[in-house]
């Protein structure tokens, strides 16, 4: 089954991208869920159109992201957690706390979902690294630490 994703579906692709999924999946997950829909002459036609504006769009934001990935990728940022006596995190580190960080430390504002931390979850003090996908085009690895406050 053709689809037209109308968000960032996870393992399967961007917004706006044309997708083959099994007939069932998109069907009874993606179409009733308002992630995508279906590929047919009239769909393509208006995600043509929407592409052309969008295209236009993209490539302004796309120096924007490209310079941020720049400033950041070079960049080691320190997250602060309360520790016990054993550097035993209470709680865990998320992407929120570092989507702060980032933003309190770089000046440059990150959404949450758009950062992936790499490995298991964060309980202890030490050197970490996350994915940051700004656009599909400049993914980048961002280097941070988690510190004691």
């Amino acid at each position: 089954m053709k689809l037209i994703l109308k968000k960032d579906v996870e393992k399967l692709g961007y917004a706006d991208d044309i997708v083959e999924v099994k007939n069932g999946y998109g069907r009874n997950y993606l179409i009733p869920q308002g992630f995508a829909v279906t590929a047919n002459p009239s769909n393509i036609k208006m995600l043509n159109n929407k592409m052309k504006f969008k295209h236009r769009k993209e490539e302004a934001m796309l120096e924007d992201y490209k310079a941020i990935a720049e400033k950041l990728s070079g960049q080691v940022i320190t997250v602060g957690a309360k520790v016990g006596t054993t550097e035993k995190i209470f709680g865990s580190v998320t992407t929120h706390h570092l989507c702060d960080s980032i933003k309190n430390q770089a000046g440059v504002e990150v959404d949450r979902r758009r950062v992936e931390i790499l490995g298991e979850e964060i309980k202890t003090l030490g050197e970490y690294k996350a994915k940051v996908s700004l656009h599909k085009e400049v993914e980048f690895e961002l280097d941070f630490k988690v510190v004691a406050e």
